[in-house]
């Protein structure tokens, strides 16, 4: 597995799959890049995947406080030693926050921004004083049990009922993360700044999913941020929960494909 060493992280690791353009899948929280693994080997036939693993999950260190805008930068770095000067930058939850980070800070290399499960908002007031408790509650050693209600909570009613193992396999992945690392990322999310400006400004086409079972993102949240960019796509799955990429693997990753042929085929006519 490749790496970079960047100031915030001395091994920021990162998968490379695949050739032809490029996708890069960038994962939430509580979790790292296997989360995609049930999509990865679809989407590797015809593009080139870079999956990395944010500071202070799976393989990547974390020394110091790191950002969601320094956690873009470090996937500019990688792209950079791939050589890479344009790529889908898909991103799920708090992924699609750092997603959302890099196309402010490098527009240019964004050939279309994917949101799964996500949205351009800061937390409000209410969403900061849940991540603080959830910090305490992880401080003071109740991390395994907090996570395993976390991620249960983030699959769709039906799928929990009929596909348990992948639920604890899930839990069992967030429950292998440090307890520094888990905090970085609640703090990282609760000083993100809202980027909704991205949506309006945007040169480059928007895709979302969004799942009908979202507790975390539900559908009224994301309604309002559905149409601001110029070229929108939508992929509403009524009986998908948060985990779109685990719940309804062949699903996404042929909206993923759908989506990467449409923007690369707009870059090439430009």
């Amino acid at each position: 597995m490749p790496e970079i060493s960047t100031p915030f992280s001395s091994r920021m690791y990162y998968r490379k799959m695949g050739s032809g353009p490029a996708i890069v899948l960038i994962h939430g929280f509580p979790e790292s890049g296997g989360l995609w693994r049930k999509i990865q080997d679809d989407l590797a036939k015809n593009h080139m995947l870079i999956i990395p693993d944010l500071p202070g999950s799976g393989n990547s260190t974390i020394e110091n406080k790191v950002s969601l805008a320094q956690m873009a930068e470090g996937i500019h770095a990688i792209l950079g030693t791939e050589g890479i000067e344009s790529a889908i930058i898909a991103g799920h939850s708090m992924g699609g926050y750092v997603a959302f980070a890099y196309a402010a800070l490098f527009p240019e290399s964004v050939a279309g921004l994917s949101l799964v499960h996500s949205s351009p908002a800061a937390d409000d007031e209410e969403r900061k004083e849940i991540r603080k408790k959830a910090i305490e509650i992880v401080k003071n050693g109740g991390k395994d049990l907090f996570l395993r209600q976390l991620v249960t909570g983030l699959f769709g009613t039906d799928f929990k009922l009929n596909q348990p193992t992948v639920v604890e396999e899930q839990i069992a992945v967030a429950c292998t993360m440090e307890v520094a690392g888990l905090i970085n990322f609640y703090e990282a999310m609760m000083d993100r700044p809202d980027h909704t400006n991205v949506l309006e400004t945007a040169q480059f086409p928007i895709h979302w999913i969004v799942g009908g079972q979202d507790n975390v993102i539900p559908l009224k949240k994301s309604l309002g941020n559905l149409y601001k960019a110029q070229i929108n796509f939508v992929t509403f799955n009524p009986d998908c929960g948060h985990m779109g990429m685990l719940e309804m693997p062949d699903r996404v990753a042929k909206e993923l494909i759908e989506f990467s042929v449409y923007c690369f085929s707009r870059v090439k006519a430009s």
